[in-house]
């Protein structure tokens, strides 16, 4: 007998609307969705479409217009700024396209950056950016800074920092953007370890063979979901 997967991410007739001017966009027009435990989704989309605001709902960056978002069962679009943060900084984990590391720290310091908002003191820090630098295979650039590391480096490093608070669910926004073919490669090979170790991970991309990497795909079109693929036979 199969158990029935555990919800993590529900979305309920969720709308968001932006005002441009004299101009109203519905950027998420009444999306409901569900996200499991442990899954791996890739979001798809042509520009426009709506999935970076899906992403930014999900990831408590941005509140919804209209609707309701339950993370672990909670109702999140009830919470205040000072908890949505909480909960990011506790919870939740981010890659970016552009990487986002702060280049006037070290490898090291950019690793234990959520570490320190998390009140860790810094003989505990250290020990967590080092376990950490191992596993993404930069524990010798601990003490190089961004624009002395490639891109791949970069990304591996965010990795790394996004990994440090052991959150939950990892957001992944076009993470092999900026990065050539075999880097991408090494670097979705990474993603999909860190799935295998229980962690969700909600991608964001236009590239099909990096979406192939997902067990799960959700295509939108004008802020609607036009279809979703589930249980993908070839995901690695």
């Amino acid at each position: 007998m199969t158990c029935k997967a555990e919800i993590m991410i529900k979305l309920e007739n969720a709308h968001k609307v932006y005002h441009m001017g004299n101009q109203q966009v519905n950027a998420l027009a009444g999306v409901t969705v569900s996200f499991e435990r442990g899954s791996f989704w890739a979001v798809m989309g042509h520009s426009g479409s709506g999935k970076s605001t899906m992403m930014n709902i999900l990831g408590c960056l941005d509140r919804l217009t209209a609707g309701r978002y339950f993370l672990d069962g909670k109702d999140v679009s009830t919470l205040d700024d000072d908890s949505l943060s909480d909960l990011r900084l506790r919870h939740l984990g981010f890659v970016f396209q552009s990487f986002n590391l702060i280049p006037q720290l070290t490898v090291q310091r950019n690793i234990e950056l959520p570490l320190y908002y998390l009140g860790w003191d810094v003989t505990r820090s250290a020990k967590r950016a080092l376990e950490l630098a191992r596993i993404v295979g930069l524990e010798d650039r601990l003490k190089h800074r961004p624009t002395e590391l490639s891109g791949g480096q970069m990304q591996r490093v965010a990795i790394a920092r996004a990994m440090a608070n052991d959150p939950h669910i990892l957001f992944a926004d076009e993470p092999t953007g900026n990065l050539d073919t075999a880097t991408g490669e090494q670097i979705m090979d990474m993603l999909t370890e860190l799935n295998k170790q229980g962690k969700t991970i909600i991608m964001v991309t236009h590239e099909s063979c990096i979406a192939s990497y997902a067990r799960d795909r959700l295509y939108m079109k004008d802020g609607l979901i036009e279809r979703l693929d589930r249980n993908h036979d070839e995901a690695n």
